[in-house]
């Protein structure tokens, strides 16, 4: 393993640590303290997200134009931090708003480069392995942030704000990290200068994959509204929290084996199933009635992140041209970030609609639609 590897691998795992102090806590503050409704949340997280990845083509592009792509990752790195901050001084829904879209926004400028950092610093055989590790450390990283969310907001009986500022630490932590990785791939950064982008001249199998990504992403409302239903089920804050833990164990214990397992009998299978998982999860969610089936559903959506996250990265490497990795990272991200706009925004509406159910009905049929599509038109 190349250091960039194991040092972006400990940047995105202290990074983690920051955003999963937060996150679970934000849908709660959310409605709860700030009186905000599903629609709401579909808005922030809808627009959060899909403004951040319009961030990521632009950022791909640079990286691979620029002979150094570290800059442009200590630089998203940096205002993820930011938007720690902003959550402690937000006293209403459009000030969650701006906290997200900060956040997002540094991740959007940091993901493809720092994809790119990773896929040169390994080969064919091993990049899936590769992206498995890293994609463990990053989820080593959101069971820690996650644990202690649940830890301080129990021990501090309930005050969100004190999360809020702790969670600033590890984000400064990830950003510090981030100055010892060096720049691997030069040569390839130059030769990239040179080229253009085309999506004419992509290989078919990825436009194909990066099409049913879009219409994949389309039903891929936020995370949020899983811990929104939880609520609906009977479950306070704290068990909320510790539902996210569970199913961010299930993804820790599966992310880097699933990654080793792509390497040896390719990524579509590995993808197949995956979104498979996530159809029938998100069709559970719709029927569960009771906290037990909910409990067994948040520790199975796990294997989806697990089995697709990684993978898809490492698929992404393998098609795109060598010379023009951070590129495709970006296109795919843009791509993907046009569609959860609409996602989560559907799904805020059709919670507010047509009750609780409607958007994992949404969801689960366009989960099991992706899964099809990626077996029948994706070749080895």
């Amino acid at each position: 393993m190349h250091k960039n590897i194991i040092l972006l691998g400990l940047v995105s795992l202290f990074t983690d640590i920051s955003s999963e102090m937060i996150y679970p806590l934000v849908p709660l503050y959310l409605t709860a303290v700030l009186g905000a409704s599903p629609a709401a949340l579909g808005i922030i997280e809808g627009i959060a997200e899909s403004l951040a990845s319009l961030l990521k083509i632009g950022s791909g592009r640079l990286a691979d134009r620029l002979e150094k792509r570290k800059p442009l990752a200590i630089a998203g790195y940096g205002l993820s931090a930011v938007g720690k901050v902003l959550f402690v001084v937000a006293t209403s829904w459009t000030g969650i708003l701006w906290a997200r879209v900060s956040d997002r926004f540094g991740k959007g400028i940091r993901t493809a480069p720092r994809d790119a950092l990773i896929a040169d610093a390994c080969d064919d055989q091993t990049r899936g392995k590769a992206f498995g590790l890293h994609r463990a450390m990053d989820t080593a990283g959101a069971v820690i942030g996650i644990g202690l969310a649940y830890w301080l907001f129990t021990r501090y009986n309930g005050h969100y704000i004190t999360v809020f500022w702790l969670s600033v630490i590890p984000a400064v932590i990830g950003v510090l990290l981030l100055f010892l990785v060096s720049d691997a791939g030069k040569s390839t950064v130059q030769t990239a200068k040179k080229l253009t982008f085309s999506w004419r001249e992509l290989d078919s199998r990825l436009k194909y994959f990066i099409i049913v990504s879009f219409l994949f992403n389309l039903g891929n409302s936020s995370n949020q509204f899983l811990l929104v239903r939880a609520g609906t089920v009977g479950f306070d804050a704290a068990q909320v929290i510790l539902l996210y833990l569970l199913m961010n164990v299930t993804y820790l214990l599966i992310s880097y084996p699933a990654g080793l397992l792509s390497d040896r009998v390719g990524r579509r299978a590995l993808l197949v199933a995956g979104y498979l998982v996530y159809g029938l999860v998100y069709l559970g969610f719709a029927l569960a009635q009771s906290a037990g089936a909910l409990i067994v559903l948040f520790g199975i959506y796990g294997l989806y992140t697990g089995l697709t996250e990684g993978v898809e990265k490492a698929l992404l490497a393998d098609i795109a041209p060598g010379s023009q990795k951070a590129s495709v990272y970006g296109l795919h991200a843009l791509v993907v970030g046009a569609a959860l706009l609409p996602a989560s925004v559907i799904a805020g509406f059709l919670w507010d609609a047509f009750g609780a159910a409607a958007p994992f009905w949404f969801g689960g049929v366009t989960g099991l639609l992706a899964a099809g599509a990626i077996w029948l038109g994706l070749r080895q």
